[in-house]
């Protein structure tokens, strides 16, 4: 009878099926804020950044209102209104604001976002006559500056991360173990949209499974890194065009007692594939990942190509990246397949 299929630790489209909980030190993540922002989901971000400026206009613009009104240009500035008298910028003769034209706080707010943004419409400006000002006015410019980088960085990671490149990395939807210079292989095929290319290249492999160890501690995920091979050798690939990836199945392969009867009956295992390089045009390092159960495993299959030579220049027919053809295969392990060459 066909077990119930176990929970992906990692899925098909490289995310991490991990929920953490119960974490007791929060605190940490405000240690590293700019982390915790760019980590945060859309709507979160825009809100924060949101708010952020319109706290700190609120807030200098409470501190401009009161300058004014501790100065008394308010009083002034209610007294010209009912008997307009002489004066430079709205003021009674003889009388020098700390800040010209501010008659309430909504004038105050409407400063701040000037002085904040640079926006400078002409009609309010600060004087000689309150030092005070002067003073906030340079604090309010470096907090305003401040903030600006913060947030516009925050925004740029943020549409610049390099999951987004990971976006037009595929594997194929299955892989295959078949025969390959005589020896059984685990294969799967790796492909890049773009023509913008991935910089040193390297792809890892790992199973993750069940075990138990010798004084009976079990390992729920325990991960063991099996090595890969490629056309050109090494973990290094040159990912112009979609390859084949494959490992061997030797005696130091975790697949090396597999067979095609407890591969889909028996073994709880899950095949993780990582492709790590560094974007062409922007330089920063991206992760693509994916992963295999048992029932995802086609033994006895091999990809059918998909590159052919068409008017002097390759051509690649992605509509088969897929896609794969029976192959005769033993239906044995490869420690079987060994024994039975050396015995023959």
């Amino acid at each position: 009878r066909a077990r119930e299929r176990r929970a992906r630790f990692v899925g098909k489209n490289g995310a991490c099926n991990v929920a953490h909980k119960n974490i007791r030190e929060q605190g940490r993540f405000l240690q590293d804020v700019f982390t915790t922002l760019v980590d945060l989901k859309w709507p979160h971000t825009l809100l924060i950044f949101t708010m952020s400026f319109l706290c700190s206009w609120l807030l200098f613009g409470m501190v401009w209102w009161l300058i004014a009104f501790a100065h008394g240009d308010l009083d002034h500035s209610t007294r010209l209104q009912r008997d307009p008298g002489e004066g430079a910028a709205g003021a009674p003769a003889g009388f020098v604001p700390c800040v010209t034209s501010i008659h309430s706080f909504t004038s105050a707010f409407l400063f701040s976002i000037e002085v904040q943004v640079t926006i400078g419409f002409g009609g309010r400006m600060v004087t000689e006559e309150c030092p005070a000002a002067i003073l906030v006015l340079i604090v309010q410019n470096i907090v305003g500056l401040v903030i600006n980088a913060i947030m516009l960085g925050c925004i740029f990671m943020k549409t610049s991360q390099a999951h987004r490149r990971a976006e037009t990395l595929i594997f194929s939807k299955h892989a295959v173990i078949a025969l390959r210079d005589g020896k059984l292989c685990f294969m799967l095929r790796v492909g890049d949209l773009r023509k913008s290319m991935i910089i040193s290249a390297t792809i890892r492999m790992q199973v993750v499974k069940k075990t138990a160890s010798l004084e009976g501690e079990v390992v729920p995920l325990n991960q063991i890194d099996i090595q890969m091979e490629n056309p050109v050798g090494g973990n290094s690939i040159f990912l112009v065009s979609p390859l084949i990836i494959y490992h061997v199945i030797d005696k130091n392969s975790p697949l090396y007692d597999i067979s095609p009867l407890n591969l889909h009956h028996h073994e709880d295992l899950e095949i993780i594939v990582i492709l790590e390089g560094v974007v062409e045009t922007t330089g920063i390092t991206t992760q693509a990942r994916t992963s295999y159960l048992a029932d995802e495993i086609l033994w006895g299959q091999r990809f059918v190509p998909i590159v052919a030579e068409e008017d002097g220049r390759y051509s690649v027919d992605y509509s088969k990246f897929g896609n794969t053809v029976k192959v005769p295969t033993p239906s044995c392990t490869a420690r079987q397949l060994e024994e039975d060459k050396s015995i023959m």
